[in-house]
């Protein structure tokens, strides 16, 4: 059976606008401007920024005005509290099941957080598997990552796919194992001259397809 590595970030979910919903809701608690939201947002890097960075930088503008633990509440759980998955996205993944794909999500950061996305979710009963990096000891795009995910799910690496919304994470990742790819653009222009992903996709409904077709007969 084919293996499918899925992302989750930006990808299976829109990280981003949970993250805001939360980043939001925590400046009206504590009457803080909301001017602010594009600041934190900014620092955040969309969860790429390490999180004893963000913690950091928001207690040292907030100072003793916002307790420690209301901060560290928000990065640990403001995300994984609001994400959703749209029913294209889980349709797309029963779809990839039902064709013959090995789905396992494959993503970077750290354990409890992202294991409550994929179970808030409902993730965890639709794929088959999943690595997550602190886990695992390996960042996407380091192959170990996906050596582990393909471990995880009993399934080779030969003829796999990934789809993600990272150019370097995910689509770098791939072509280093000379794996083939579908980017999730999300309205964005490939940024990349070096390399390309196999394919191009709006969102994570549509590359999952693409992936389907590329394997179905």
């Amino acid at each position: 059976m084919t293996l499918l590595m899925l992302d989750l970030d930006n990808t299976l979910v829109d990280r981003d606008a949970a993250f805001r919903d939360a980043v939001a809701a925590f400046l009206a608690e504590h009457r803080l401007p909301d001017t602010d939201l594009t600041w934190v947002t900014t620092v955040d890097a969309g969860g790429y920024a390490a999180r004893r960075d963000v913690a950091a930088a928001m207690t040292g503008r907030y100072g003793d005005s916002v307790p420690a633990r209301a901060i560290h509440s928000l990065l640990d759980h403001g995300a994984a509290d609001r994400v959703v998955l749209t029913d294209s996205s889980r349709e797309a993944v029963k779809r990839a099941r039902a064709g013959g794909l090995t789905c396992v999500i494959v993503t970077n950061g750290r354990t409890g957080q992202q294991e409550a996305k994929i179970r808030r979710t409902g993730l965890d009963r639709l794929v088959q598997g999943w690595v997550i990096s602190e886990g695992v000891g390996h960042k996407k795009p380091a192959p170990e990552i996906f050596h582990a995910a393909a471990h995880a799910v009993g399934a080779s690496l030969t003829g796999a796919w990934v789809v993600g919304d990272s150019p370097h994470a995910d689509v770098a990742g791939a072509n280093a194992l000379g794996l083939r790819s579908v980017w999730v653009s999300n309205g964005r222009p490939w940024p990349q001259v070096t390399y390309r992903p196999t394919h191009v996709a709006g969102d994570v409904a549509t590359a999952i397809d693409r992936v389907i077709e590329a394997i179905v007969p």
